[in-house]
């Protein structure tokens, strides 16, 4: 799933910028991730795939919103034991374990702060996950 991420970047104001081409940000206004000297900053980011379809588990979205957030910090030259911290806004608490394991996968040995928090709905309402995340690199 990973390797369908398109990431763009581009430079404004002295900062990279990262678009995952989302069809909310130029509506909005924002980047994916921003990179400003060392830290990278990664929007909430939810799992969906590059069709627009929406993964049907809590799990597997968390598993394509990392795939997301991993494919915007490496475009802007980080890595991801840069990250720091993560965010994750979920529809449904009762799902933390599966949301958990998920987050373990990549992030066992890397051991960011994370706070996870029950929302009553995102953005679309196929999307049961949000993710932000926050990386220095070097």
């Amino acid at each position: 799933m990973a390797n369908d991420v398109r990431i763009t970047t581009s430079e404004r104001n002295g900062r990279k910028h990262a678009s995952s081409g989302s069809k909310w940000e130029p509506v909005i206004g924002y980047s994916r991730a921003v990179r400003h000297g060392n830290v990278i900053t990664v929007c909430g980011t939810v799992g969906v795939n590059a069709d627009g379809t929406y993964p049907p588990t809590m799990g597997e979205q968390t598993q394509r919103a990392l795939a997301i957030i991993r494919a915007a910090i490496e475009a802007l030259g980080g890595k991801l034991e840069h990250v720091v911290r993560t965010r994750m806004f979920v529809t449904d608490i009762e799902q933390w374990e599966d949301v958990g394991r998920a987050h373990g996968e990549l992030f066992a040995d890397i051991r960011p702060t994370t706070t996870m928090v029950e929302v009553t709905r995102l953005i679309d309402a196929a999307a049961l996950i949000e993710i932000e995340a926050d990386a220095i690199v070097g």
